[in-house]
């Protein structure tokens, strides 16, 4: 079995405020390590931290503590052979608006220390390989969302590198283009490559990933592969919808006490019911809230999902987070 290709221990990171501010602390101890070969995911809302400490693990921060290694170099000590390993995309991506494609894939494998030779010979394999022949001798500031992340994964691999990160790759995509960028990750994973990727796309991570951690805060709240961590919730959830907020309140105390009750939690105005075989409970719930004539808006039967996990572990539902940043 060989060795991880990331192992990383107490990561830390705090940000100095302007004066009179607290301080903000980033990363609050964040321990991760990944398989060689793997899609791993660093799920959470925006603003938990993802972003943070993706750049610190691609060298762009240094950490305030904690350690870590990449394919064997220690990240802050040996930065040099860690960026040679590693592949970066980052949100906004790094093509020059004013050069073609072709163009700028050629200055990133330059910069890569490829001669002229061999950066032309690369660089024609991974427009033939992604297709992109019809618009690499376009100007970049011409494309649209989807072609310009396309070339902007082309980048981030074209010196071949065993581990490539990718920072919410698919953000502000219409779902042909991510279903693009889907299927090239895990083109690239069954030719070898490691994937590590943060997203706060709940499917993403489902469909991609062989294990997932889940931030938030800073900190790890769960880690493990997007099954086990979906066993956590234990069986099926029943999500009942209020009118008002004091409704659901209404409704869950209600609930307390009764077969129904052992596990629930209440988010604003939903009541979730965790119950083992639950088309054959529902009716029943339906019946007891009826009697107690309180009012069902909407009414749903779902199978565990990443959303549940993350619920049950903060209280707090990741599909409703604010987009502030990550």
């Amino acid at each position: 079995m060989s060795e991880p290709i990331l192992v990383a221990t107490g990561l830390r990171k705090t940000f100095r405020a302007a004066r009179g501010n607290p301080a903000v602390e980033a990363l609050r101890g964040v321990d991760l390590t990944v398989a060689t070969g793997e899609v791993f995911g660093l799920l959470g809302p925006n603003g938990a931290g993802k972003t943070t400490a993706m750049r610190i693990l691609c060298t762009l921060l240094i950490p305030s503590a904690g350690s870590a290694r990449i394919a064997g170099f220690d990240l802050v000590r040996e930065q040099a052979q860690v960026r040679q390993r590693i592949g970066y995309v980052g949100q906004k991506g790094g093509m020059e608006g004013v050069a073609t494609g072709r163009e700028n894939l050629i200055l990133q494998a330059r910069l890569y220390g490829m001669s002229r030779a061999a950066a032309a010979v690369r660089v024609d394999e991974l427009i033939d390989r992604l297709k992109l022949a019809e618009f690499a001798g376009r100007k970049t500031q011409t494309y649209s969302g989807g072609q310009r992340r396309i070339f902007d994964l082309a980048s981030g691999i074209i010196h071949k590198p065993p581990l490539l990160f990718l920072d919410e790759p698919t953000t502000g995509l219409d779902p042909a283009s991510r279903a693009r960028v889907w299927d090239e990750v895990r083109r690239l994973n069954a030719e070898g490559a490691t994937v590590f990727l943060t997203t706060h796309y709940l499917e993403e991570a489902d469909a991609l990933c062989g294990h997932v951690a889940i931030v938030d805060k800073g900190a790890v709240a769960a880690l493990g592969t997007p099954a086990d961590l979906k066993a956590t919730v234990g069986g099926d959830t029943i999500v009942l919808g209020f009118a008002s907020e004091a409704a659901a309140k209404a409704a869950a105390a209600a609930v307390v006490g009764s077969p129904f009750g052992a596990k629930m939690q209440t988010h604003e105005q939903t009541v979730r019911l965790y119950v083992h075989r639950g088309e054959e409970v529902l009716p029943a719930v339906l019946q007891f809230l009826n009697a107690k004539q309180l009012e069902i808006a909407t009414v749903t039967l779902a199978r565990p999902s990443l959303d549940e996990v993350f619920l049950k572990l903060t209280g707090r539902s990741l599909t409703s987070e604010p987009q502030v940043g990550s």
